[in-house]
């Protein structure tokens, strides 16, 4: 047998450490590979908080192997988290019966006792972010303001309010996730809020809502999330959006410091206040994380699809996205540095007999951030971001620079 997994309980790795050295030895060694395999299935049901498919599992290593120590012991766990009392009492007194555990053990049901096996509890968790910032292009405002068509016709000139304004800004975000079942599914809700200082017409606020579930198929891993979100710009509603994703985690004999996930989502969005816009966006990506101590790294790649609703401007467009991050501790804090690349290439020319260019767009996101802890539940957030949009159409160009400076409150 190996650990198991009832991490929420304080004493458990060094009580299990005896009790494995009680009911160890040869019976351990004689315990078929199929077996383990399926206790390794019910640990990770345990880390990922799906008790009802732990407690399955459990049941069938017991079935397949009764001096099992370790599954008894995390099954009685699971049943007195769940609030079945009396099959935890049961349990509990079956494994003091059958394996003599040391005191380390006996402590640690004496633990489960006293709390009576109150039953799950929805936990929740919670954040609150606010922040002061500066932007130097507020707007997107493009970088030339002139428009010259490649056939040598009339050219465009942009009024000044489609050139780059600069403001500051307050931002304010909240994050809320909550326990729905206690086999893992989550709801959550998100919120974000930017006011600037002048430039009312570009405040934004937007909320999202949804609901994320874990699945185990052998030692497949897949989540499935589904998100409902508006947004607001100035005063009006701007977006409705939808989306569907899932990530799959494919059991690879790769080192215990890299994991491998697949996903794929849909989403669909819809501005309210503007014309022939909304589209349907599908999206296939791998991931490679790497983390190792406090040092931790991913790469993605992605391959986009963008579906137009109606006859929006240059059709529909197909594009790709790579994304790059790095994060570790760094003196009394934690330094991250991000990387982000998007590019389109849409299907027709942008507006015919006005723009008759095929639209073609590659978005560069440098992002760095510095996280200082004030306290246990307190940080200093200082992030700065620069933005390259890089297209074929000069109009559309632009570049940003951002600073914000962030305090940030986490809850339980």
């Amino acid at each position: 047998m190996t650990l198991p997994g009832f991490l929420h309980h304080p004493l458990s790795t060094t009580a299990l450490l005896a009790l494995l050295a009680v009911v160890g030895g040869n019976a351990r060694a004689q315990t078929p590979d199929v077996v383990q395999d399926l206790y390794r299935d019910a640990l990770r049901s345990i880390a990922d908080g799906r008790r009802d498919d732990a407690t399955d599992a459990l049941e069938r290593v017991i079935a397949q192997e009764p001096l099992h120590a370790g599954a008894w012991l995390d099954l009685a766990l699971v049943r007195c988290d769940l609030g079945n009392m009396a099959e935890a009492e049961r349990l509990f007194q079956a494994i003091e019966q059958r394996f003599a555990p040391p005191p380390e053990i006996r402590q640690l049901i004496a633990q489960a006792r006293a709390g009576g096996c109150a039953g799950w509890q929805p936990r929740p968790l919670y954040s609150l972010s606010l922040g002061r910032g500066w932007s130097r292009n507020v707007n997107q405002g493009a970088n030339s303001a002139t428009y010259q068509p490649v056939d040598g016709g009339d050219g465009l000139v942009l009024l000044p309010d489609f050139l780059p304004r600069r403001d500051q800004y307050t931002a304010l975000s909240a994050d809320y996730i909550r326990d729905l079942t206690p086999n893992g599914t989550q709801g959550f809700v998100q919120f974000q809020g930017r006011r600037h200082d002048s430039l009312h017409d570009y405040d934004s606020y937007s909320l999202f809502a949804g609901i994320d579930t874990p699945w185990r198929i052998r030692q497949w891993k897949l989540r499935t999330t589904a998100t409902v979100g508006y947004a607001t710009l100035g005063s009006q509603l701007y977006q409705r959006q939808v989306q569907l994703q899932a990530q799959l985690m494919p059991p690879l004999p790769l080192p215990k410091t890299l994991q491998l996930s697949l996903h794929a989502g849909v989403t669909h969005v819809d501005y309210r206040t503007l014309d022939n816009f909304r589209g349907t966006t599908g999206e296939v990506r791998s991931q490679l994380t790497w983390r190792s101590g406090s040092h931790y790294a991913s790469a993605s790649f992605g391959l986009l699809d963008d579906k137009a609703a109606e006859d929006r401007p240059g059709g529909n467009r197909h594009g790709n996205s790579l994304s790059l991050q790095y994060r570790q501790l760094l003196g009394a804090g934690t330094g991250e540095l991000g990387y982000t690349r998007q590019s389109w290439r849409s299907a027709s020319a942008y507006a015919a007999g006005l723009i008759d260019e095929t639209r073609r767009q590659q978005a560069h996101l440098l992002r760095a951030a510095y996280t200082y802890p004030l306290g246990r539940s307190h940080n200093l957030v200082l992030e700065a971001r620069r933005i390259h949009n890089r297209e074929n159409i000069s109009i559309f160009q632009y570049d940003d620079t951002q600073l914000q400076l962030s305090w940030q409150w986490l809850g339980p």
